[in-house]
């Protein structure tokens, strides 16, 4: 291609530089440190005669890429500030190509709007810091588990590459006008994720895309090579049996662990369960091969996607993430938990799938049947208009309370769920409740309490003892049930915002409740309804969720106050409310006499994102 073809025209080409020359006279310099440009090893044969201009922008692109990725790294901004400092860049950048005798006026050219590399919060969901990227895409997404250490390897490449394009349209979900997200996921992959830095050859060439310099002639290798060749042939046969006897070795004892993962999950299965055994290639028909489109939900623990089976039947498929910490022991247990329940009110498992390969590695599933009307948060969100009845909101309780109930008393030895939360409570098409996750379970001592200090569940829903001292009892799973029933009775959330301080849903209903204000409790839709059995419902939800353990009722006796069996008692006095300064002070000092990470401790005054403690101690 002529050189010519891609150059601007002389006054473009001065009027750009003048530009930047004004730019830089009202900003002193570039924030980024752009001295690698001449040391990087970059493949910059596309930016010489003759130019292939596509391919020599994209590769400038990602020169540029590792400056922001550095500036990313130093002050957690995406972008730069303005467009005057974006000028000042542009032209030391420009400054450092021509020092590589690459004509400066590509700059111009490849980026003819500076202000592309500005912060803007309308470019990709409204992120301007890594704080607002971690709040939009969580605190452990794909990319976070997939594109750290090396990535010099192909495999490992992909994977990351893979985890990419989940984020990406992650974010292009939450703003269908967002632009850049996909650089915003590279930036941040190379430089918040990969401890290598985007330095790294193998970072640089696999998240920044950079073409890479080849070193050396290769006709210098070739002789080299031949004249080396009868000497060097017979090290090279015995290191190439070597090499494939280790693949071998490898792919048999692969093989062979799956094979005892697999019998392991199909020994849990107990027997007449309906549960079956799914091959990978059934849920990638059922999900058109895991697409974007069929995602109906992502939490820190997994990905869950809508399927169509080939008998028509719709279900819910669960791809477990975080394998290498969890490991497949928690998920065989999760499996041999779920397998053991059958009850109306809890959702059971549809069957499960385990595959491995060189490609996406080891992958676990979980199979369950579809429900579309989604979990009681979204009923109880915006978004879902919170236009549940009373007669839903009570028949909604009553079903969590029964599948607890089973779980508590009807399986020996009892289970504990650990982590009931509106978002763990699924709808059918009859609106019927059904308890769902059992990734946290546990199996209790019937009548004893367990003590652990892995510690696991939802900030908001956990009982204070079970938080503090790791005392799990059924009553932990009434706690959090209690703290249901007032979400549903009220359309709060658990913990809500009020005069630059955090209230937790129990204080506040507690408040209303002890001054006579009982009805300011229920939600605006209901207050139709019949306000005595209301009451009793919201009286039930506070009892449950008392801060003293020896005062909650079991599960049983909440479900007869609930149906009127039985009267509940007067409420009893409150120590000081948990989201009291001393409360709060007496969680730390627990936490840190357990031994667990305290960060999470403002999370848990700051937000409703659901934190598993377990990763964290």
């Amino acid at each position: 291609m002529d050189k010519q073809a891609v150059l601007l025209p002389l006054p473009m080409f001065m009027l750009f530089l003048l530009t930047l020359f004004i730019h830089g006279a009202e900003s002193s310099s570039c924030p980024m440190d752009l001295n690698y440009v001449e040391t990087f090893p970059w493949d910059t044969s596309t930016c010489r005669n003759p130019i292939d201009k596509g391919h020599c922008c994209q590769a400038l692109l990602s020169v540029i890429g590792i400056g922001l990725s550095q500036y990313l790294k130093e002050t957690s901004l995406f972008q730069l500030p303005n467009e005057n400092t974006s000028s000042t860049c542009l032209l030391d950048f420009q400054a450092r190509l021509q020092a590589l005798a690459i004509d400066p006026s590509l700059v111009p050219s490849c980026f003819p709007n500076p202000s592309q590399f500005v912060t803007n919060s309308s470019i990709c969901a409204g992120i301007i810091t890594v704080q607002d990227w971690k709040q939009k895409v969580g605190l452990i997404s794909p990319v976070d588990t997939s594109c750290n250490g090396d990535l010099s390897d192909q495999t490992r490449c992909s994977i990351c590459s893979d985890a990419g394009l989940k984020v990406t349209s992650q974010l292009n979900g939450m703003d269908p006008n967002a632009s850049n997200c996909f650089y915003f996921t590279i930036l941040y992959a190379s430089a918040i994720v990969n401890e290598l830095g985007p330095t790294d050859l193998g970072t640089a060439s696999c998240i920044l895309g950079m073409p890479l310099a080849v070193k050396g002639s290769k006709n210098k290798v070739l002789k080299l090579v031949f004249g080396l060749l009868g000497a060097v042939v017979g090290v090279l046969l015995v290191f190439l049996l070597i090499v494939m006897y280790r693949k071998w070795d490898k792919r048999r004892k692969e093989n062979m662990y799956h094979r005892s993962v697999e019998n392991g999950v199909r020994n849990s299965v107990l027997p007449n369960t309906g549960a079956k055994w799914f091959n990978i290639s059934e849920l990638e028909r059922a999900t058109n091969k895991f697409s974007q489109k069929n995602m109906v939900g992502q939490g820190g623990d997994g990905v869950v996607y809508k399927g169509t089976l080939a008998d028509g039947s719709v279900v819910a498929v669960k791809e477990i993430f975080d394998l290498e910490t969890k490991g497949d022991e928690d998920f065989c247990y999760e499996v041999e938990i779920i397998s053991k329940i059958k009850h109306r009110n809890l959702l059971a498992l549809r069957g499960c799938c385990i595959s491995s390969d060189n490609v996406k590695g080891k992958r676990r599933f979980l199979v369950y049947d579809f429900m579309p009307n989604g979990s009681l948060s979204y009923q109880l969100s915006i978004t879902g208009a919170n236009r549940l009845t009373w007669p839903q909101r009570k028949n909604i309780i009553l079903d969590v309370a029964k599948g607890l109930a089973y779980l508590h008393y009807e399986i020996k030895p009892p289970i504990y769920h650990r982590d009931i939360k509106a978002t763990n409570i699924l709808l059918d098409s009859k609106m019927k409740a059904k308890v769902s996750d059992f990734g946290l379970a546990k199996q209790g001592n019937e009548g004893q309490s367990h003590l652990t200090t892995r510690v696991a569940g939802t900030y908001g829903y956990l009982a204070p003892e079970y938080a503090l001292y790791g005392q799990l009892t059924e009553k932990s799973d009434v706690y959090s049930f209690g703290i249901v029933i007032l979400e549903i009775m009220s359309g709060r959330k658990v913990l809500d915002a009020m005069n630059s301080s955090v209230v937790l849903i129990t204080d506040w209903a507690w408040t209303l409740a002890k001054s006579g204000n009982i009805e300011d409790i229920f939600d605006e839709s209901i207050r139709e309804g019949p306000e005595k059995i209301m009451e009793r419902f919201v009286l039930v939800g506070i009892l449950c969720a008392h801060a003293l353990v020896a005062l909650r009722p079991t599960i049983a006796e909440a479900l007869k106050m609930l149906e009127g069996d039985i009267d509940i008692p007067q409420l009893p006095d409150r120590p000081v409310p948990l989201g009291h300064e001393s409360f709060q002070t007496s969680l730390l000092h627990g936490l840190q006499r357990s031994g667990r990470s305290t960060p999470f401790l403002s999370s848990y005054s700051t937000s409703m994102s659901t934190i598993d403690i377990e990763t964290l101690v």
